[in-house]
């Protein structure tokens, strides 16, 4: 059996192992020994299309910002992608990495003190727009800028932020419909009112496999996005982005959304 097989096969194994369990929550996965480098590899290592069209919808949608140059920024569930966060360098102060995996956070800490070459590439997609070019050392901004803080989506307080991201999250968490619109709303309402937001997600997941381990997934579309979305965001946009060549197994393409964040009630 190749190699390519016998992952699959864990794979598969994995998804039967758990198609009993189709309200898997958050809490219930292992998330501290999530294969940082392993996710990296596979998905970051190199600037795909479909990332490189969703850096461009949320490069041009921060840099039509009004925007405060003292702004406090927040990516929610960093893990190991560093272009949410290049997204609003230019446009905050401050800029906080909010992730739960210990291990992520590690990853996180060491990229914060001088990210690798390969992401100078996913900063050459922002860099055509003025606020991007006009920042001389992004890896000297990120350090200076960039706090990581260990806790989980939903420990965001409440309406703390100018300006947010979050990428493959509120999806790729649970396989609990009800745990994703908890975790769209809580980082929504984590905004100041008006606030502008960037997020992104799989559709249509039916989870992933990273290194040797299985983690769920909800298999949302855009009237579930929507939905997640009515009662805390104002006029949120989406766009798909076509499937082209799959990063995996198991999806149907990715979502993009920008909005502002509603005011309270």
């Amino acid at each position: 059996m190749s190699a390519v097989s016998a992952r699959r096969e864990r794979a598969d194994e994995a998804r039967g192992a758990s198609s009993g369990r189709s309200s898997i929550s958050n809490e219930q996965v292992d998330w501290d020994h999530f294969d940082s480098e392993a996710y990296f590899a596979h998905n970051y290592c190199a600037v795909r299309d479909d990332d490189r069209q969703i850096m461009e919808i949320i490069r041009d949608f921060f840099a039509q910002q009004q925007l405060d140059p003292q702004a406090r920024a927040v990516d929610v569930g960093t893990g190991t992608n560093l272009y949410p966060a290049f997204a609003m360098l230019p446009f905050c102060a401050h800029l906080d990495l909010w992730e739960r995996s210990t291990s992520n956070v590690a990853w996180i800490r060491r990229q914060i003190a001088r990210f690798d070459d390969n992401w100078l590439d996913f900063w050459d997609v922002y860099r055509p727009t003025e606020a991007y070019g006009l920042l001389p050392d992004p890896r000297a901004a990120l350090a200076v800028r960039a706090e990581v803080h260990r806790a989980s989506i939903f420990e965001l307080p409440s309406r703390k932020w100018d300006l947010g991201t979050m990428f493959f999250v509120a999806c790729s968490m649970s396989a609990d419909i009800a745990e994703f619109q908890q975790g769209v709303q809580a980082f929504v309402t984590a905004l100041k009112p008006g606030a502008p937001f960037a997020a992104a997600f799989m559709a249509q997941s039916q989870g992933y496999q990273v290194g040797e381990q299985w983690f769920p997934a909800v298999a949302v579309d855009v009237d579930e996005v929507l939905r997640a979305m009515a009662p805390v965001a104002v006029d949120p946009q989406i766009t798909r982005i076509a499937l082209g060549d799959p990063l995996r197994d198991g999806y149907s393409g990715m979502l993009v959304v920008t909005g502002r964040s509603a005011p309270p009630g």
